[in-house]
């Protein structure tokens, strides 16, 4: 029996998420140290509006921050994992609580890369799309019909994300909706894992050039290749390789399967992660949820 702890990418960010995870022990410390490292109030805009929030330079730090104080909190009660995965942003977050980087560095480096995601397209100029129960051969062939299209995530067997010109993500859901079918456009200001972004890996690039990436304590399987790296220099090739690249978030879940990963805890804000694996019929639970339910026994211990 083992166990994987994954953590979300953007899209899981909310306005109100810093009232919400300031309930955690260790919340005020990181908090800030991410404002000291930012620069500016991260936590005011976390409780703020959410067209700001959504910015990709603001809601990237945002999730991060929440993520790793989930983390923290998970692990005083439950044991460790035997392997970690992201999704996309979420692979900064793991790479953090694997120790191949402090906290401190990570909330930096997501930072600059939503900072360079933003200078790569304007905001709004990019956008993305969720599709749902169309084979991907089948969206692989649709794409190639839309101006500036990609498959950037592939989630699901039921769900894959198009990224790419809002123009084009717009005439994409549009054209899916007319012909009965499902497919949305999502809450983001960029077009992901395209390489409409090859500007921002280069600069991210030259951002972890000069960072010592230290060995993983846990092995991470990463989102570029779907499978387990331990090797630091390797780990740094393919977390810049994700940003202009897609996202192979369903082939790294089977892979954990095949290692024997047979429990999945997602770790940081909304529970996106948790239903998509729960629609898969695989044993997931959100990190809330343990805690809750621990919470929810020690009470009753302690009544009798």
């Amino acid at each position: 029996m083992k166990l994987a702890y994954i953590f979300p990418g953007q899209g899981s960010q909310y306005s109100g998420m810093a009232s919400d995870f300031s309930k955690y022990e260790s919340w005020d410390n990181y908090a800030k140290v991410a404002n000291d490292v930012l620069g500016f109030d991260l936590i005011e805009i976390m409780d703020g509006d959410e067209e700001v929030l959504k910015l990709t330079e603001n809601a990237q730090p945002a999730i991060y921050l929440a993520s790793y104080v989930a983390f923290t909190e998970l692990r005083k009660y439950f044991r460790e994992p035997d392997f970690v995965a992201g999704h996309s942003l979420g692979e900064y977050t793991a790479l953090a609580v694997a120790g191949v980087y402090d906290f401190e560095t990570g909330i930096y480096l997501v930072r600059k890369r939503g900072e360079y995601i933003s200078q790569a397209m304007k905001p709004g100029e990019g956008s993305m799309a969720a599709v749902i129960g169309v084979s991907i051969e089948e969206i692989e062939e649709l794409v190639r019909k839309f101006e500036g299209l990609y498959v950037a995530n592939y989630n699901s067997e039921e769900q894959t994300v198009v990224s790419g010109k809002s123009e084009s993500i717009k005439s994409f859901v549009k054209y899916l909706t007319e012909n009965g079918r499902r497919a949305l456009e999502l809450k983001v200001s960029g077009p992901f894992h395209t390489p409409f972004l090859e500007s921002a890996r280069e600069k991210m690039a030259a951002e972890v050039e000069h960072i010592k990436f230290k060995q993983p304590k846990y092995p991470i399987v990463m989102n570029s290749v779907a499978r387990e790296i331990t090797d630091p220099e390797q780990i740094k090739h393919y977390v810049l390789e994700q940003i202009s690249g897609p996202v192979y978030w369903k082939q790294s879940i089977d892979r954990m399967i095949t290692l024997g990963v047979n429990e999945f805890v997602e770790v940081g804000p909304k529970n996106v992660l948790t239903s998509m694996l729960k629609k898969a019929k695989l044993n997931a639970k959100h990190f809330s949820t343990l805690i809750e339910t621990r919470n929810l026994t020690e009470g009753v211990t302690g009544g009798r």
